[in-house]
């Protein structure tokens, strides 16, 4: 008999749509009780932004991907791991040899797989000139070309991990992009995007106590913001290192991200994690090797 995550991916070998996180979310919903889905937001073409909900303790941890569009094995990788983690506490099974009934009685998870599907989809299928909406801008911002598989943007052309407002003007002269394009042009103003905006008030609505936003590539995790991190945010990141190989990194010359804000605005543990090595987008061949690193991370940030 199939497992559940083979049932998720055997009609998606090569990619991960939001076609795909909707009928897995539905799978895991339908299977198990102990999640739960809510629509945080809509993308500018209509698609639901999700939340998708784990445990029931006080304290609160957050994960996401796909901020960026080329980056969506994030998402694929994301929702193995609800999955995983909510078999083995409906079934009273272990994740890396660690039981988790405990401690998912004492945190909740909320992970948002997919922040920004229009990308995802624009990057996996491209944009056909017969029924897509932005085919001729999007033709334009791609300087000329139908290949968009390096694309990072949201359907507007706006990186949405440059998006929020920490530094969100010093990002911008930064960056020097006066307009839409594949990515880094961080909008004409801050949450400017419904994708952010989404992300920005589901955040301030729940209040996490940690927040991890999970992007390809480089096996590394970012920690600190300008010195708005907490004293235990060095020490916290090692720990995620230890877990899973990965290399905490201070970053400095970098504003406006997810992370960034985060940290700037509650004072709380917020980290980038780079998974995974090589050229985005990264290839589903390598998801499992990736997944074996990863999920030992993930199950960590729970203890956050």
């Amino acid at each position: 008999m199939l497992m559940l995550w083979e049932v998720l991916i055997i009609y998606s070998e090569q990619s991960f749509t939001h076609l795909d996180l909707l009928e897995g979310v539905r799978q895991l919903t339908g299977r198990y009780s102990f999640v739960s889905a809510h629509v945080i937001g809509e993308s500018i073409m209509g698609k639901p932004i999700l939340a998708v909900r784990c445990g029931s303790g006080p304290r609160r941890i957050h994960i996401n991907g796909s901020f960026h569009a080329n980056e969506w094995i994030t998402s694929a990788l994301l929702m193995r791991f609800v999955a995983d983690l909510s078999a083995a506490y409906c079934n009273e099974e272990r994740i890396a040899g660690q039981q988790v009934g405990d401690l998912c009685k004492q945190v909740t998870l909320w992970t948002v797989p997919m922040v920004n599907p229009d990308g995802v989809e624009l990057v996996q299928r491209g944009a056909s000139p017969v029924n897509h909406p932005f085919h001729k801008q999007l033709i334009e911002w791609n300087g000329g070309s139908n290949d968009f598989s390096s694309w990072k943007a949201n359907i507007r052309g706006v990186d949405l991990n440059d998006q929020f407002p920490a530094y969100w003007e010093e990002e911008c002269k930064r960056r020097g992009i006066e307009g839409p394009g594949p990515r880094d042009f961080p909008g004409p103003y801050p949450l400017s995007e419904p994708e952010a905006h989404a992300m920005a008030h589901f955040t301030e609505t729940i209040g996490f106590d940690a927040v991890v936003a999970l992007h390809t590539q480089g096996r590394e995790i970012y920690w600190n913001y300008r010195d708005y991190e907490p004293a235990e945010a060095e020490q916290l990141a090692k720990k995620l290192g230890q877990a899973s190989g990965y290399e905490p990194v201070k970053l400095s010359g970098s504003d406006a991200g997810y992370k960034d804000w985060f940290i700037q605005h509650f004072r709380r543990p917020g980290f980038t994690v780079e998974a995974g090595y090589g050229e985005n987008p990264l290839p589903m061949s390598q998801f499992d090797s990736i997944y074996v690193e990863l999920q030992p991370l993930l199950l960590e940030a729970l203890r956050l």
